[in-house]
């Protein structure tokens, strides 16, 4: 059986953060580039797992004692698929909670993922880490 690039792109968010990262690791096409929204305090591109993982999630995990994402909305068209919904978390250093809405866009390329683009309030993830 086949697996759509929906079914492949929901896999990274629908399970346990453990399956999710598992997921999301196997499904990244080795020169994926992956690009965090302009404001944002991950802002920038990053090529490659390893750019991803130190870049981006390394970081979320050691700024945010809890973060989730919950998406609400898929949307899928041919080698793209898009993912809404919010992220929620409490920063360590601040205390503060937030949530925040996002969309990602996925360009997907025979089952794999070679870009990812976020969008996101910025806004609300800055205040929580504010002091």
């Amino acid at each position: 059986m086949t697996t759509s690039n929906l079914d492949t792109i929901a896999a990274t968010y629908e399970g346990s953060p453990e399956d999710n990262a598992r997921h999301l690791m196997a499904a990244l096409a080795p020169e994926v580039l992956w690009i965090e929204a302009a404001g944002s305090p991950y802002a920038g591109q990053y090529v490659g797992t390893a750019q991803i993982v130190e870049g981006v999630f390394a970081r979320i995990g050691s700024d945010w004692a809890v973060f989730g994402v919950q998406v609400h909305t898929y949307l899928a068209d041919g080698d793209r698929v898009a993912a809404f919904g919010r992220y929620s978390g409490t920063h360590r250093a601040s205390g503060k909670a937030m949530e925040a809405s996002f969309s990602h866009l996925y360009q997907l390329r025979d089952g794999q993922i070679i870009r990812m683009e976020q969008v996101v309030d910025s806004a609300a993830m800055l205040q929580a880490m504010q002091p």
